[in-house]
């Protein structure tokens, strides 16, 4: 295999080492679980981890680690993954765990299966002393949520590049979240990551790909549309909206503009 994927790859580190820098998402001696999906983006963020290795200079390890939840029907190309680690040092960790649907059928099997494998990964950041802990969620995930929450539950609320949690015990980093999916995307053709072995039945998120379409057609009003939502985030007004006063603003960059 050439190295013909390497100036793609070092345009997305670019912006993902600017933004480590600026919020401080890498400190030394830091021990960060890395989720392994196995999909494009958990990939690209392990490749992007294992070159910032030797870029910073700061010693950090990256621990990389797959759930697998039986009876999902889920299934990711593991050698590839497991050689990726090997070429930056590192070992896959595989858990498996059984999955446990809700016997009400209130709670879809995409919410649980998320849910259950976030859960066994906190449980192995205590295990494993990893104080921090990396998923690939990147700029269209972080838009697609906030028009969710915007749209279903009435609030103004995504997903923040990092996160304490746990009295402060262990700190959740998204390191993509200002990369468009499309850049990924065109990175995956490039660099040919493997198809899944097996798709999830349940793959077909209808909420998402519906934000997905929705945040399109805004692109057709605008072509920077998704860029000024997602910059919106940053930007709010309390003093210009209807409930202003009473606005809970927590961690925001909150704006009082000059009347």
């Amino acid at each position: 295999m050439t190295d013909s994927f390497k100036p793609e790859l070092f345009k997305l580190i670019k912006i993902v080492n600017k933004k480590t820098i600026q919020h401080g998402l890498i400190n030394e001696n830091d021990r960060i679980m890395v989720g392994i999906s196995g999909g494009k983006d958990s990939l690209l963020l392990l490749e992007i981890f294992g070159e910032l290795k030797s870029l910073l200079r700061i010693p950090f390890e990256i621990i990389p680690v797959h759930i697998h939840l039986q009876e999902i029907g889920y299934c990711i190309d593991t050698k590839f993954a497991e050689d990726l680690c090997e070429q930056y040092n590192t070992t896959l960790i595989t858990v498996s765990a059984p999955f446990s649907p809700d016997p009400t059928g209130k709670k879809g099997p995409c919410f649980l299966c998320s849910w259950q494998r976030r859960k066994i990964l906190f449980e192995l950041t205590k295990k494993l002393n990893c104080n921090k802990l990396a998923l690939g969620h990147h700029m269209d995930d972080a838009i697609q949520t906030l028009l969710m929450n915007m749209i279903y539950h009435g609030s103004i609320s995504s997903m923040p590049i990092k996160l304490s949690m746990f009295n402060n015990e262990l700190e959740l980093i998204r390191p993509l979240l200002f990369i468009e999916e499309r850049d990924i995307v065109n990175y995956k053709n490039i660099r040919n990551y493997p198809h899944l072995i097996k798709n999830c039945p349940y793959g077909d998120d209808k909420k998402r790909n519906t934000m997905a379409h929705l945040i399109n057609q805004m692109e057709l009003i605008h072509p920077q549309a998704k860029k000024n939502i997602f910059r919106s985030m940053a930007k709010i007004y309390p003093s210009y909206l209807p409930e202003g006063e009473n606005a809970i603003i927590d961690g925001l960059n909150v704006i009082h503009p000059k009347e």
